[in-house]
């Protein structure tokens, strides 16, 4: 899962679309869309000694996986629940707190090209476009450094200098199996560089 800048001199979707003609030229076919979202909570203040920043905990949820519900702490571990765990987070609301402004999202199209699975979003905070998300997917193989030269290869093929360096979270995992949860700390990392990059205001524009 990366971030690819916009284009100069285009907007958000217009680069998505530019992206996507690419991928089309290359052969491959639309399956569909696809959608992730990402909510923030906050430890309550009561709970956090003084002094102390609250931790932050994400709740997202991905379309390929309907039925489940992802928690993430940042640096920590990520909690695969079933669906139900949204309706638990408001029965916990006096230890998180909904950071109701924070909901940020990446929906779009699904492509399928080869044994390549391609999701290229646009990532939204409130009404107004913030980004865009690629995912890319090797579906034959579960080891994610064994197929990465190959996902690198595939991925120059249309996102040219953008193409991504290894993610952090295949440091961690090395020859073992590559999950669901892997793809949504990358997420959760996405998201978490586009809301900072909203935060850093830009000299010399008026």
């Amino acid at each position: 899962v990366s971030q690819v800048p916009v284009a100069e001199g285009k907007s958000v979707q217009q680069t998505v679309e530019l992206l996507a003609r690419r991928l089309e030229a290359l052969g491959a076919d639309k399956q569909g869309t696809f959608g992730v979202d990402c909510e923030t909570y906050h430890t309550a203040a009561a709970l956090g000694t003084q002094g102390q920043t609250g931790k932050l905990m994400y709740v997202m949820h991905n379309s390929e996986y309907p039925l489940s519900c992802f928690a993430l702490f940042e640096n920590g571990p990520c909690l695969v629940a079933d669906a139900n765990f949204d309706t638990l987070m408001v029965k916990l609301k006096g230890f998180f707190q909904n950071a109701k402004a924070n909901k940020i999202e990446s929906r779009g199209t699904r492509y399928q090209y080869c044994d390549f699975l391609v999701k290229l979003g646009t990532v939204t905070m409130g009404p107004s476009a913030r980004g865009i998300s690629v995912e890319v997917e090797y579906c034959p193989c579960v080891i994610a450094n064994d197929c990465w030269n190959l996902l690198m290869e595939f991925m120059q093929s249309f996102m040219g200098s953008h193409t991504p360096g290894i993610p952090s979270v295949f440091g961690s995992k090395h020859d073992s199996a590559y999950s669901p949860g892997d793809t949504m700390v990358q997420y959760m990392e996405l998201f978490n560089k586009i809301r900072k990059q909203q935060q850093v205001p830009v000299a010399g524009i008026r």
